[in-house]
């Protein structure tokens, strides 16, 4: 039998990571998007509304997918999960601001296409695009990757 793993496996083992915040980013976007939809379409909250609580959603599922499955990050015990918590809002603050001046700004500047009844969703996309590449950088760099995780990593691994 062969002992070497399938191209496959060797393929998933190398982009583990960008497979799964590509996976689990889709989730939180699908989270972001549908609390963006209710909020402006149902409940008819402006803009600005409907973008924070979009955000809120967005950042409470992405930390928990982006530390337990993402960046391997197991350690529960407090500073450890303050440390990153605080970094990880802190990095989302700043895309979040991007976020919900950046839909609003698109559509006044005529990016105001309408996409399954809700206003500005083009916009929505766009930004989220950005948004996205943003975050994992300062997810991999800044938030999940001291000495502390990479601990944590090996012993789990």
């Amino acid at each position: 039998m062969n002992e070497n793993p399938s191209r496959f496996r060797e393929f998933l083992a190398k982009y583990r990571e960008f497979i799964l915040y590509s996976f689990f980013g889709i989730f939180t976007t699908g989270a972001s998007w549908i609390s963006y939809g209710i909020c402006e379409a149902l409940l008819h909250m402006n803009l600005y509304y409907s973008g924070i609580v979009s955000w809120v959603a967005a950042v409470a599922v992405a930390f928990i997918t982006n530390k337990l499955w993402v960046f391997n990050s197991k350690s529960w015990e407090f500073n450890v999960w303050f440390k990153e918590a605080a970094g990880f809002i802190g990095g989302r603050a700043m895309t979040g601001v991007l976020e919900v001046l950046g839909v609003p700004a698109l559509v006044e500047w005529g990016v105001d296409t309408m996409l399954f009844g809700v206003e500005g969703f083009v916009a929505k996309m766009i930004v989220t695009g950005i948004v996205v590449i943003i975050n994992y950088i300062v997810s991999k760099f800044f938030v999940f990757s001291d000495p502390w995780n990479r601990k944590n990593k090996a012993k789990t691994n």
